[in-house]
């Protein structure tokens, strides 16, 4: 659960008050806690029909791109970039989640009824590279498009 601890740790660090974040998240029985992006991290949000491949790309790719979400429904993912991404995104269909803004995050390592993580944190901050997740969706999309051509 080291791994785990230690994603908590940076995940919370962003809060206003990281220690009633902490506390809160771990006794909150949805097991979520909105926390302020724009710090440690942007995210983008892809549509799931776009972003599950786009996932498959990065992982090819990287290995273990940095972390991700998806909503309940498996409608969204959320792709964690560095802060100031959001701010300079321009592409249609993507949503961006930057300074300013808030999301719910789920505890790592443990199972909510809403969000879950997809790539959880490593802790170390590993975040994905706004221009290798840019590649890998372009490569999707054009999967895809040959997928409907085909």
């Amino acid at each position: 659960m080291t791994g785990a601890k230690t994603a908590v740790e940076w995940l919370a660090s962003v809060a206003p008050d990281p220690e009633a974040c902490r506390w809160e998240w771990e006794r909150n029985p949805q097991g979520v806690a909105l926390l302020p992006a724009g710090k440690a991290w942007d995210v983008l949000i892809l549509p799931a029909g776009l972003g599950r491949p786009t996932l498959d790309v990065l992982t090819r790719i990287l290995g273990r791109p940095g972390p991700v979400l998806v909503d309940s429904c498996g409608e969204r993912m959320g792709f964690f970039v560095p802060p100031g991404t959001a701010a300079r995104w321009l592409g249609t269909g993507i949503r961006t989640v930057g300074a300013g803004t808030w999301i719910v995050v789920p505890y790592p390592g443990r199972s909510s009824g809403g969000v879950r993580w997809l790539v959880q944190p490593d802790g170390t901050g590993t975040l994905t590279d706004p221009a290798r997740l840019e590649l890998a969706m372009h490569e999707a999309a054009a999967g895809l498009a040959a997928d409907e051509g085909g």
